[in-house]
């Protein structure tokens, strides 16, 4: 088993995840079975407490891991779908030590970093990839080389190389190359520095990857191999792309892929980038474009709503409709009213927590269902369409959920009974993929061309079996439900073109090759 190691200096928000992801895109294109894994260096067990606007949005897996954002990048670019094991936080790794303390598994031993944690990480690392029966364990250690809690997973995969032998692991360093003055120089000093910091830590790189918004001149490219210790093509650029998924032919065409292969003494079985390019020619030759409104929380923090950001490239790539996203807070709806939605072509109300700006939301709701306009609801925004309607159509004035008003004379979203007896914040909520049922005759079930679907989820509230029989009765069909028929899991609006909201997250599943099919609904429903 090999493996290699993406470490990133400088400063954060190099694009260390997407860098990753193309390497290994690369990789796999070649035969190999890669197995990549993100390292958190952050205290929490998971990052299903954060705020998206700590981390962006969280990410949620197929066994319901609340994880990193990366971890979606992985998912897309190498179209798999991974586990809990594929994220390893500092919060991970001291519980399960401290566990193992408290078991005496440690035989009276002073419990120390060195060697229980760093020993902690090696394992998981290797146990993950064994597990998969993995040619290549693709690592990316989070944060910035220097960072005080980096520290042990540095030690930890100096280690590693120590113990597989330098010709089973590969060092790749992402770094930035700005640029200063108005004549344009290309300054390599931070790159030098980052890399210093990395040898100091023990580890002496194989690829530095430098990030900047022009191309590496070739003087500079030599400069960097010499101060760096790295073969001159072993040094990539990475410049600014008009899409992420342009980032693997980048490397490729630089010659990253056979460098990496014959670094790590590889043989290609296989060689395969035509699905991939195929899909590029698509997105970048569009023959519409359309405007869609997201109403979301957090629009100030682009990456809060990346799946969705993606989602949508993949669906605008399998119609041919560029789709052109206009932010818009739903506290600004509030204020300013719909004028901020006369515009668009299509609405997206997505998930969140918290009453800040629910009005504004379930005001986006009525406005798409009322002028007819193409709307996608995901989550909170399949809670407050229904709450919407319910005001709306059956009279039911205060109609709320009970996670904003407690004390609602009609709590048409509530907590089921399982949950009234959950104190804990961290993994309580319903995570991950469930099965659902959809209705044979629903504009659903022909946009999966099925009728069991399996997505994730990510939530606390349901919609109150109380009042699903007026909801129904009144023209809001759910036309998806949980195998047992207790949640409802998507609706439908009887004689509006294109009104569907899920209780599930479709973008969390949605691939360059398999958009997500209620993102590609809306982006054609727009289209019309």
């Amino acid at each position: 088993m090999k493996y290699v190691i993406v470490t990133g200096g400088v400063l954060s928000g190099l694009g260390k995840g997407i860098s990753t992801s193309s390497i290994g895109v690369l990789l796999k294109s070649k035969g190999l079975k890669v197995c990549p894994v993100k390292i958190d260096p952050y205290l929490n067990v998971d990052a299903g407490t954060m705020n998206p606007y700590q981390h962006g949005e969280v990410f949620v897996l197929d066994d319901g891991a609340e994880v990193d954002l990366d971890l979606g990048n992985y998912e897309r670019f190498l179209d798999v779908n991974l586990t809990g094991d594929h994220n390893i936080t500092t919060g991970k790794v001291y519980r399960a030590v401290i566990e193992k303390e408290r078991r005496g598994d440690y035989l009276g031993k002073t419990v120390q970093i060195i060697p229980h944690i760093t020993d902690e990480i090696k394992a998981l690392l290797r146990e993950v990839g064994e597990k998969e029966n993995a040619d290549i364990v693709l690592v990316e250690v989070g944060g910035t080389v220097g960072d005080i809690e980096g520290m042990p997973f540095l030690e930890a995969v100096r280690q590693l190389g120590q113990e597989v032998g330098k010709e089973n692991i590969l060092f790749v360093h992402t770094t930035l190359v700005p640029v200063m003055g108005a004549v344009g120089e290309q300054k390599t000093k931070p790159t030098q520095q980052s890399v210093r910091e990395l040898r100091a830590a023990g580890i002496q790189p194989n690829v530095i990857i430098a990030r900047g918004e022009h191309s590496l001149e070739p003087e500079i490219k030599k400069k960097i191999a010499f101060f760096s210790d790295v073969p001159v093509e072993g040094v990539i650029s990475a410049p600014d792309a008009s899409t992420i998924y342009d980032v693997p032919l980048l490397f490729d065409g630089q010659g990253l892929t056979e460098y990496a292969m014959k670094t790590l003494g590889l043989r290609a079985k296989s060689e395969d980038m035509r699905e991939w390019k195929a899909f590029l020619e698509n997105l970048k030759s569009p023959k519409k474009e359309v405007t869609i409104a997201l109403v979301g929380k957090y629009t100030h923090l682009k990456d809060s709503y990346i799946s969705h950001i993606e989602a949508f490239h993949h669906a605008s790539a399998a119609a041919r409709v560029h789709v052109k996203l206009k932010w818009v807070e739903s506290v600004d709806l509030e204020k300013q009213g719909m004028k901020l939605l006369e515009d668009v072509d299509g609405i997206l109300v997505p998930g969140g927590f918290g009453d800040r700006g629910i009005e504004g939301k379930i005001a986006a709701s009525r406005f798409a269902a009322e002028h007819d306009v193409p709307f996608q609801g995901v989550c909170l925004g399949f809670q407050l369409a229904t709450i919407g309607f319910a005001r709306e159509a059956l009279g039911l004035g205060g109609a709320n959920s009970s996670e904003f008003d407690p004390k609602t004379p009609h709590p048409v979203v509530d907590l089921l009974p399982e949950q009234h007896a959950v104190k804990g914040m961290g993994a309580t909520m319903r995570l991950g993929a469930h099965p659902i049922q959809l209705d044979p005759k629903s504009s659903t079930a022909k946009l999966y061309a099925a009728t069991t679907i399996h997505e994730r989820h990510r939530h606390r509230y349901e919609i109150n079996p109380a009042y699903i029989g007026k909801l129904e009765d009144a023209g809001l069909r759910f036309v998806g439900r949980s195998d047992d028929g207790r949640r409802m899991e998507v609706l439908e609006l009887t004689g509006h073109p294109y009104f569907i909201a899920s209780q599930f997250h479709p973008e969390l599943r949605s691939r360059p090759l398999r958009p997500s099919p209620i993102h590609l609904g809306l982006v054609r429903a727009a289209a019309r």
